[in-house]
């Protein structure tokens, strides 16, 4: 299999929030239904564009591309705000199922597959990491319920494009100190460290 070549950091960046800055736009001037499929569009487009330049497409943005794909299809054809506003919950519940799946079934930290190329730790911060990570987006789904059952899908809407990022970005410069804390030097093998903090 090819390697995945690299991409330009703001390429990728504009690659990952056009689709969601679209989305708010056009909620904003039309109406949900209607940003749902320019939300869609813009997300083939992006994947399109990801696949054209790296010539492969990573596991968590083609998960999301096909559920947005799935929810979004049955919003347009039903013409129900409801899939599309489910869409995060079932993402990131899937997320942390295949997290925690990978730690119960397999036995192993799977976000590393993921991350091995860009993160070099021992096995006990892996598993600390996914454990993270996974209770991470287990947040994210109940967070999401609460919003879009509590408030209108205007606040949703804004809430999704302007709220999760900064969430997210904190989550994971929280994890710092313990990726620090774990970190290999360059050429050795990932290897449990005894004793060290959950």
């Amino acid at each position: 299999m090819t390697e995945a070549k690299p991409i330009n950091p703001l390429l990728k960046l504009a690659l990952e929030l056009g689709p969601l800055v679209i989305f708010f736009v056009t909620n904003a001037r039309i109406d949900l239904i209607t940003a749902t499929g320019a939300f869609m569009a813009a997300t083939v487009v992006a994947l399109a564009v990801s696949y054209a330049i790296q010539r492969s497409l990573p596991i968590m943005p083609l998960v999301t591309g096909v559920v947005v794909l799935v929810f979004g299809g049955l919003t347009l054809a039903l013409q129900d705000e409801l899939f599309i506003k489910l869409k995060p919950t079932i993402v990131n519940c899937l997320f942390a199922a295949v997290l925690f799946g990978g730690l119960a079934i397999w036995k192993r930290p799977l976000l590393g597959l993921v991350l091995d190329s860009v993160i070099s730790m021992d096995d006990d911060g892996w598993r600390k990491l996914t454990i993270r990570w996974a209770s991470f987006f287990l947040f994210l789904a109940l967070l999401n319920e609460i919003v879009w059952r509590n408030f209108s899908s205007d606040f949703w809407v804004s809430f999704k494009v302007f709220g999760i990022m900064p969430i997210t970005m904190v989550f994971a410069l929280a994890q710092i100190p313990l990726i620090e804390r774990h970190k290999l030097p360059s050429g050795e093998e990932g290897e449990s460290v005894p004793g060290s903090d959950p």
